[in-house]
């Protein structure tokens, strides 16, 4: 099995502003698999939050490359047995894990979606996501892309202005995603004002270890939570299921598609929400995500959709919001350049 690397700095179409950072441009690493003249994409994306870069992703992978093409391919689930034992970032194990699943697809001539036993026909929406910025370019935004379910970053003196002059403009249901900028009484006290205002859940308002004010937020919000820096992989989602409604899975974060599919399996059977949410990839990693969405109740795939250009085919997001799967196998995923 061959493997081979690239690198890539993805302009985005506008400033994308979170509570703890901006950027213009994201980094990211794809990888190829190829065996028996099929070959398989997957991408990580860089994260300062995580202390990933796409070099040091490249220099783990590249300290095994010998070993990645001896291997015996026969499955993702053994292949990523192998790359977890190496000692690989979940960064870079989900980078080969999400290029092995769009292989076996693409080997095995079926999308993911159909080999895991489920159908696209019914799916949730992606939400759009508005980045923190003053109210005029958050509302032009918006304005500049209508969008049916809107993620707002926040994480400012004035969020709960933002929201209710953000509301003004449109009717689209609402996220907030607060990035752990929060406090256990904002949390409290800006839900049921936020709720009035059309928004449907709060994702991840504490810091991610603040366990003890999210057992508070859990017994007095008034909506429901989302854990994402709370959850990261397989083993926090059952302390998740405690403190937090529901869980947002980030395939760069927990090591691929072979975790996250244990990790929705184990959220349902607590009860919980599931979501899965992108971190700005390209349309290599979107559409991995995308052959999940039967399986989730939200999800936020709207990476693609912030690039000033893409670098790939697969899974398609319409102006209309709806997803048009490729007749290509696997994750349906070729390269453009």
């Amino acid at each position: 099995m061959q493997v081979l690397l690239k690198k890539y700095s993805l302009p985005l179409k506008h400033t994308f502003s979170i509570s703890r950072e901006s950027h213009d441009v994201q980094d990211t690493l794809i990888a190829a698999l190829t065996l028996n003249g099929k070959t398989g994409y997957g991408e990580a994306t860089s994260n300062p939050y995580y202390k990933i870069t796409v070099d040091s992703m490249e220099k783990e992978i590249m300290g095994i490359e010998e070993e990645i093409t001896t291997f015996n391919f026969t499955t993702p689930e053994v292949f990523h047995r192998f790359l977890t034992s190496k000692g690989l970032s979940n960064f870079a194990v989900c980078a080969l894990d999400l290029a092995a699943h769009d292989l076996y697809g693409k080997l095995k001539e079926k999308p993911l979606y159909t080999l895991w036993g489920t159908e696209n026909n019914h799916y949730p929406i992606t939400n759009y996501t508005i980045g923190i910025a003053s109210i005029d370019v958050m509302r032009d935004k918006m304005q500049e892309m209508p969008w049916p379910i809107y993620k707002i970053k926040l994480g400012t003196p004035d969020d709960v202005a933002i929201v209710r002059e953000l509301r003004k403009h449109t009717n689209a249901v609402f996220r907030i995603d607060a990035n752990c900028a929060w406090t256990a009484q904002e949390t409290i006290f800006n839900a049921p004002i936020l709720k009035e205002l059309g928004v449907e859940f709060l994702e991840q308002p504490l810091k991610a270890n603040d366990w003890a004010g999210m057992e508070e937020v859990m017994h007095h919000s008034v909506l429901p939570v989302i854990a994402d820096e709370s959850c990261i992989v397989e083993s926090d989602v059952e302390k998740c299921a405690l403190h937090y409604t529901g869980i947002n899975i980030k395939l760069t974060k927990c090591g691929g598609l072979t975790p996250a599919l244990r990790m929705i399996k184990k959220a349902k059977q607590l009860g919980l929400k599931v979501m899965v949410g992108c971190m700005t990839e390209s349309t290599v990693g979107i559409s991995a995500i995308a052959q999940l969405l039967p399986q989730l109740d939200y999800v936020d795939m709207d990476g693609a959709l912030l690039l000033k250009k893409d670098i790939a085919t697969g899974v398609q997001i319409t102006n209309e919001a709806k997803v048009i799967f490729p007749k290509l196998a696997g994750s349906g995923i070729q390269l453009l350049e």
